[in-house]
Formats: C-alpha cells, sequence, structure tokens
C-alpha cells in the first residue's frame, strides 16, 4: 500500500522563527506590596476617625449643627428723676447710731416732705453697701434719682421692703445704710 504523502497547505510554510501569533495571555503585573499597606493604613485611619467622631455625636458631646446661642442684650437703666412723692425709708444697717436720721435729714433738704421720710435701725447690723431698694421696675428712675441725692449709693430691684409700703399697690422707696457710709469707710451725701 503505498501510501501517498499528504499535500502541502497554508500551515506547511510557516517560518520558522516568526513571533507570536494568535492571542495570549498576558503576564501577571506584580503587586507592589508597599502601596496595598499604604492604602491599608489609610483606610483603617479613616475607619477609626469616623468611629471617634460618630460616638462622639452619639453621646452629646460634640454637635454638628449647633443652635446659635443668644446675643446679651444690653440692660437700659431708668433716667434718674428726683420724685419727691415717694415716701422714703431710711434703714441704718451698721453699728454707728444716728446714720439713719442724718441721711433722712439729707433727703428731706433734697425737697422729700419730713412727713414721708422715716428713719429707723435695720434688723441686720452688717450691711456692706449702702443701698436704695426699689420694688416696682417703673420706680427705677426715682430710685435712681434719691441715689443722686444721697450720693455713692447702689440701686436694687427687690421685693425685700414691699411689705413696708402702706396700702396695696403702694409705692415706697427703702434706702438701706452700709458700712461704707461709717466713719470707718464714710461716704459724703448729697
Amino acid at each position: 500500500m503505498p501510501s501517498k504523502p499528504p499535500q502541502k497547505d497554508r500551515f506547511d510554510d510557516l517560518a520558522l522563527e516568526g513571533g507570536r501569533i494568535g492571542a495570549h495571555r498576558a503576564e501577571n503585573p506584580r503587586l507592589r506590596g508597599g502601596i496595598v499597606v499604604l492604602w491599608s493604613v489609610i483606610a483603617i485611619v479613616v475607619l477609626v476617625a469616623l468611629g471617634i467622631f460618630g460616638t462622639l455625636i452619639a453621646t452629646g458631646r460634640v454637635t454638628l449643627f449647633p443652635t446659635p446661642s443668644a446675643t446679651p442684650t444690653t440692660i437700659s437703666t431708668a433716667e434718674p428723676v428726683v420724685d419727691t412723692s415717694y415716701p422714703v425709708t431710711v434703714l441704718n444697717a451698721t453699728t454707728q447710731s444716728g446714720l439713719a436720721g442724718s441721711l433722712a435729714q439729707t433727703i428731706v433738704g433734697a425737697g422729700w416732705s419730713p412727713d414721708s421720710v422715716t428713719a429707723g435701725d435695720a434688723s441686720s447690723k452688717d450691711f456692706p453697701t449702702t443701698t436704695v431698694f426699689y420694688s416696682d421696675p417703673a420706680e427705677e428712675g426715682a430710685a435712681r434719682g434719691l441715689a443722686q441725692v444721697i450720693g455713692g449709693a447702689v440701686v436694687t430691684l427687690s421685693d425685700a421692703y414691699k411689705g413696708l409700703a402702706s396700702g396695696d399697690g403702694a409705692k415706697l422707696l427703702v434706702v438701706v445704710i452700709g458700712a461704707d457710709r461709717t466713719d470707718a469707710g464714710a461716704t459724703p451725701a448729697g
């Protein structure tokens, strides 16, 4: 049986030294270990920071959108007005006697009637600063005017002496003489 040699086809004429022909898989690029570590560290830092911040928000130590605080308003004070229609009670809250009567005479000399000014001793003898007390905000101007008349007094809104006023809704200014008016720390009146 003689066999015929195979016929030549296009694959028989290929060059022996040719390059690659057809699709081939590319080599895997080398992963750089430093870059992987760097991205891992960055991810850990970001996650830890978010965890801490989230915990602070959840516990109320940090607020994302704080409400604006109220701006302090200036307190307007009434202009001093010498109003001799107010009855005045002068109380001596020091250990030095005679101060209430002396200050009452100063107030009468400024225009108050002697019947509307009374003097007496306070139950306490350790009051530091001479103070004019008034119980209604509408009386502030008159209290400041009386403080100017006696000189060197502090003006304070208080209900502490409201019971001394006679009648319902009666107005009254109370001067409590403090240690600043004694011989040791005298403040000249007028």
